[in-house]
């Protein structure tokens, strides 16, 4: 009895969105990367980085095409991680304006909290993707 031939990734054809969802996920990767071997934080280069900054204007360009699709939930998910990411970053911030000498001594907990939250976002949402499932919150 011969077996049936299994589909494997390489004999699917590669949709020109999954790759836009990729370089997306590649340029919040290469921000955080260049945190982590330069002189910044995490949380700074990651939403005041340019890869970053590129990365969420390429979602809004193309977050329409995806609409309906299991790919929407990757740019919903990669948005999200970028505006949610400066609301926590904002939020550590004021607690240490509003605290002034002992928020500057207690800032870099929340904000190491919010660097490992962006490096899980990403790292779970590329693998996610590489899968062909869509992200669920």
């Amino acid at each position: 009895m011969a077996s049936q031939p299994t589909e494997t990734s390489v004999d699917r054809p590669v949709d020109p969105l999954v790759t836009w969802a990729r370089v997306v996920y590649a340029l919040h990767a290469f921000s955080l990367l260049t945190a982590i071997i330069g002189t910044a934080t995490l949380v700074g280069a990651f939403l005041t980085g340019w890869p970053s900054i590129i990365a969420v204007i390429l979602n809004y360009l193309k977050r329409s095409e995806v609409r309906g699709t299991w790919l929407e939930s990757h740019f919903r998910w990669q948005i999200r991680t970028f505006w949610f990411g400066l609301l926590w970053v904002s939020l550590c911030v004021a607690f240490v304006v509003a605290t002034l000498g002992i928020g500057i001594l207690v800032a870099w907990l929340p904000l190491g909290v919010v660097g490992l939250w962006f490096v899980y976002r990403i790292v779970r949402g590329w693998v996610t993707l590489g899968d062909g499932r869509p992200m669920y919150a």
